[in-house]
């Protein structure tokens, strides 16, 4: 089984949709199911509805899973497998305050070396821990080895014992800490691979710990996918628009170009312009980079702009408010100039409006709009062109300027001619 795991914390990032992407293609091609788990023992960092807005998400790009768990319904597994630690000898209840603590942080910070837990209430007498009734929470003993992670795309890293640490696997409160929850539930549902962000990597030795720990020996495959580079080579942040996958749909970006790009960036891929479904044939972990990715949005809206082609014209009609073949293929002409739905929404709805009309251009186009509304149907630009041009007296940039602001709402666009072959038969709604 492979698992995507998200925090119902915020807004989808891209990162953590190319997670998914990756272990959506992954379980296919490896024929195993996917978990989608909702991590939310974090009670007071959750965000009601983000559940919801997440499996939303995950069907519009058409991540397909065949599980779903909230992690807290695993909670008496979490506090089952700790008292078992405790009663292994492999774990400790620590009394230490946090202002105890926090002042043995200082005080490493200001001796220049890394903090670690000393060992304070480790090997403490059952009497001190009986009698002592002070919150608590329990530690897990650090390793007595060195631990090596095996990453398919970052190749192998060890980590010493004292990188590890005794570290907090239980809560004064009770609940279990992201890493003991995690590599608890991870062997719950018999996890085989663990496809992840980078920053997860450090977490990775200290999750191997506690299943060693519990006795735990089947091994599980790890990729670490690099970080996204953003503006100015830095890493991307909640604070950068273009990292929101709500933002991105909402600026008129397709899941499909959306997912292309995402599988594309950082990888080396037979094609530019793919499928999800075609990526699923050729997709291969190894073919990543260990480097960070770099961010590129004007690349996705050319990558966006090739599969808004592609689209059938009366798909893309829906999409810019319609449900007629013809506006479709209307809206395929302006993507020489536009590369998302949003732009192209736009540039179809200014069709349709009332038209703002310069000064110098509105007489003509008063007599433009009149003859048109007055005039017979004509199949083709020429013989509507000839009429304006015969009824009107005008010629020229007076006749043109007003005509284009009258049947394409700008002063500037495609050709005449292909509006008018796409719009004749909505002329008279075009210039009410």
């Amino acid at each position: 089984m492979l698992r995507f795991a998200p925090s119902p914390t915020g807004d989808m990032h891209i990162g953590n949709l190319r997670v998914a992407l990756f272990n959506y293609i992954m379980s296919r091609k490896r024929n195993e199911p996917l978990l989608v788990r909702i991590e939310d023992t974090d009670k007071e960092r959750n965000v009601p509805g983000k559940e919801d807005e997440i499996l939303a998400i995950l069907a519009l790009f058409k991540i397909e899973h065949q599980e779903h768990q909230l992690q807290s319904n695993n909670l008496r597994f979490h506090r089952a497998m700790a008292l078992q630690l405790l009663h292994d000898k492999k774990a400790f209840n620590c009394f230490c305050t946090s202002e105890t603590l926090e002042a043995k942080r200082e005080a490493s910070k200001e001796n220049k070396i890394a903090y670690r837990y000393d060992g304070a209430c480790e090997n403490l007498h059952a009497e001190e821990v009986i009698d002592n009734a002070l919150p608590f929470t329990i530690r897990i003993k650090k390793p007595s080895d060195s631990i090596t992670v095996r990453d398919i795309i970052k190749g192998e890293s060890t980590f010493a014992p004292n990188d590890i640490d005794s570290f907090i696997i239980m809560r004064a409160d009770k609940y279990p800490t992201y890493n003991f929850a995690c590599a608890v539930d991870d062997m719950l549902s018999d996890v085989s691979l663990i496809i992840r962000g980078e920053d997860h990597l450090s977490n990775t030795p200290k999750q191997i710990a506690i299943q060693k720990a519990l006795g735990y020996d089947r091994t599980i495959e790890y990729a670490h996918l690099p970080i996204i580079l953003g503006h100015e080579g830095k890493k991307m942040s909640k604070r950068d628009d273009a990292s929101s996958v709500k933002w991105l749909l909402e600026e008129g970006f397709l899941p499909e170009a959306i997912s292309n790009y995402l599988i594309l960036m950082g990888n080396k891929t037979p094609l530019e312009i793919f499928s999800l479904e075609e990526a699923i044939k050729w997709f291969d972990l190894e073919t990543i980079s260990k480097s960070p990715a770099y961010f590129d949005i004007d690349k996705l809206k050319f990558i966006n702009r090739e599969h808004l082609k592609g689209l059938d014209p009366k798909e893309l009609s829906r999409y810019v408010g319609f449900a007629d073949e013809e506006i479709g293929r209307l809206a395929k002409i302006f993507l020489e100039e536009v590369s998302t739905l949003k732009e192209l929404r736009e540039k179809i709805s200014a069709i349709f409006a009332p038209k703002i009309v310069p000064d110098e251009y509105k007489e003509g186009f008063d007599v433009l709009r009149d003859l048109t509304i007055k005039a017979p149907h004509f199949d083709d630009y020429e013989s509507y062109k000839n009429y304006l041009i015969q009824h009107s007296g005008l010629k020229g940039k007076a006749l043109f300027k007003p005509l284009r602001i009258l049947i394409g709402g700008a002063e500037h666009g495609p050709e005449l001619n292909d509006l008018y072959m796409h719009l004749k038969n909505y002329l008279k709604e075009v210039v009410k």
